[in-house]
């Protein structure tokens, strides 16, 4: 199979699976909207789709979905006073609980929240301006600030019709990145990263069939750009903060891509580009039968992308006391940087220090038993379990391995944060 082949499953594989039911969803919450304040039954007027759906860069598994509602202009003064940016959310919120009333409806600064089991619309009710841009409600200053969606929205548009259809493909490989990888990067950002790139190597202004040296190249790009607070927008200009510098990452990833396309060997290089996309990249055909007809042991092995949908926006924090009785407790991490490595018959506490996660949140974890030991005993593990407590998780070291422990932050049904340890065992 060759690069452009594995690259032709991963875009089918990042193709949004459950589009007609968040259509369906989306005309509905559409429809109730036009009859709270337009006496209408229309399911398309009076709306735009923006954020990443809007861009038409989301990929399988997305969770925020944008969703500008345009109030007809006679309401402006009315809610142009103090107090009316609650005032027209809390209206908002009743005309969608009149279809939704068995729905989590609420009110978030600037939106409507309205939440389903895995995925939710942010409603923001605007008003249209004349230059194309749309004014909004911010609760917490209890005023009106301006944004222009659609001025990205043609930016993207307008490159990827240049650029052969490579740039939107750039989006979407850059959002399976970063859920692989726990890299805090918004979608605004990385299309904007996306843009830049292509303004600035006008080579793939064509199509190409070589997406992994573009992929590779974007990566390069990124990793070379200067660190600082925020960038301006495609399109509209306006600013978009930086939540954690990417660049480190981005060179990792610059590495890993060039490892894959210098991998000869079919299985390695699946392996290897899996490596950077996750689990948008299928097994080679042979691994796969290999793995079905050969292993001796049991992979159970779980990813938390299949249970819930990822939209990283915070780090976590992830410590681990270790302790023995009659020996003094002390920090894993300060032990692998310090070269110590873990003994079996260990007692284990691993915990967040997070004080900046939105409540409520709850907390999964993944224990992973790596190496050739974990395969001998069948003792792979790494299934999505809960935790000993509601904030923490208790393990005991038993064997040698490069092992690992996960945990994921999930807010109302979706994965904000996750955190990772590596805990290595020298000897049994």
């Amino acid at each position: 199979m060759s690069e452009l082949d594995i690259f032709d499953k991963i875009f089918d594989n990042l193709k949004i699976s459950n589009k007609k039911e968040i259509r369906n969803r989306r005309d509905e919450i559409t429809k109730a909207l036009n009859r709270e304040f337009r006496d209408s039954d229309s399911e398309s007027d009076n709306r735009l789709m923006v954020g990443s759906w809007g861009r038409c860069t989301a990929i399988n598994g997305v969770s925020d979905l944008d969703f500008l509602y345009i109030l007809p202009y006679h309401l402006y003064d009315e809610f142009h006073v103090s107090g009316g940016t609650r005032k027209v959310l809390s209206k908002v919120k009743q005309g969608i609980a009149t279809h939704y009333s068995q729905t989590h409806i609420r009110v978030d600064r600037l939106v409507v929240v309205v939440k389903f089991s895995n995925y939710k619309f942010e409603v923001q009710p605007v008003f249209e301006q004349d230059d194309g841009s749309f004014s909004y409600p911010d609760t917490y200053s209890d005023s009106w600030k301006t944004t222009k969606p659609r001025d990205e929205i043609k930016a993207i548009s307008d490159l990827d019709e240049i650029s052969m259809g490579n740039a939107r493909k750039i989006c979407k490989l850059a959002r399976a990145w970063k859920n692989k990888h726990n890299v805090l990067m918004g979608g605004l950002l990385i299309d904007t990263m996306a843009w830049r790139f292509l303004n600035d190597n006008d080579k793939y202004f064509s199509t190409t069939n070589h997406p992994d040296y573009m992929i590779r190249d974007f990566f390069k790009y990124i990793s070379n750009l200067p660190k600082q607070e925020s960038w301006n927008a495609l399109g509209s200009n306006q600013r978009v903060k930086v939540k954690k510098n990417f660049q480190v990452k981005a060179l990792e990833a610059y590495d890993l891509c060039c490892a894959a396309i210098d991998e000869s060997d079919e299985v390695k290089s699946h392996k290897k580009w899996r490596e950077v996309f996750g689990r948008f990249v299928p097994l080679s055909d042979y691994k796969q039968v290999a793995k079905d007809l050969f292993t001796s042991y049991n992979d159970t092995e779980q990813f938390i992308e299949n249970f819930y949908p990822i939209d990283l926006r915070y780090e976590l924090n992830l410590e681990c006391k270790v302790t023995q009785d009659g020996f003094r407790p002390a920090n894993l991490r300060d032990m692998i940087r310090n070269h110590i490595l873990l003994k079996p018959n260990k007692k284990l506490e691993f915990y967040i220090t997070n004080a900046d996660l939105p409540t409520p949140y709850s907390l999964k974890w993944k224990v992973c038993n790596c190496g050739e030991e974990a395969k001998k005993r069948n003792c792979i593990r790494g299934q999505i379990i809960g935790g000993t407590t509601s904030k923490t998780r208790e393990e005991h070291t038993v064997f040698r391995g490069e092992h690992y422990v996960e945990c994921y932050a999930i807010h109302y049904g979706v994965v904000i944060a996750i955190g990772k340890i590596s805990v290595p065992i020298a000897t049994n």
